[in-house]
């Protein structure tokens, strides 16, 4: 993965933002944030966005999403027991999937990206999305979509 495009390391370019406090079992052997730190970080922001997008009580009952792809971009170390901030907003929106963008900031400086894909089934099979759920991510697009 190449440098991210500068848009992606401001903070205002991501609808949501998310205090996350970090944890002391989130450390290596050398004091940072370890990767699957940053991984659960960046779920956890993923979460909040998906809830906001769909909320549990107006999914059918048929539709289910599924991570298909996360990539992690780590641009710097992180620490204990400074918070981050996880912005997330909705990238690419396609026929039957979208890739939520999500960015990690702890002393105002971006420390990773993540980009992940998501699919959305019905009934066990890909089916374009649901004109409800289309508008919903578009109201959550980031600047550079």
């Amino acid at each position: 993965m190449g440098k991210p495009e500068s848009w992606r390391l401001i903070p205002a370019s991501y609808p949501i933002l998310l205090d996350v406090q970090t944890r002391f079992q989130d450390l290596d052997p050398n004091g940072h944030l370890n990767n699957v730190a940053f991984a659960a970080l960046f779920e956890h922001g993923r979460v909040r966005l998906n809830r906001d997008v769909r909320p549990m009580g107006e999914r059918p009952g048929n539709e289910r999403t599924m991570v298909a792809a996360v990539t992690i971009n780590y641009l710097r170390e992180g620490s204990y027991p400074d918070d981050v901030v996880v912005a997330s907003g909705i990238g690419r929106i396609g026929t039957s999937s979208w890739t939520i963008e999500q960015a990690m900031f702890q002393h105002g400086l971006c420390i990773a990206t993540c980009d992940t894909v998501v699919v959305c089934r019905t009934d066990n099979a890909a089916q374009p999305l649901r004109i409800e759920l289309r508008e919903q991510l578009e109201k959550m697009l980031t600047t550079g979509s």
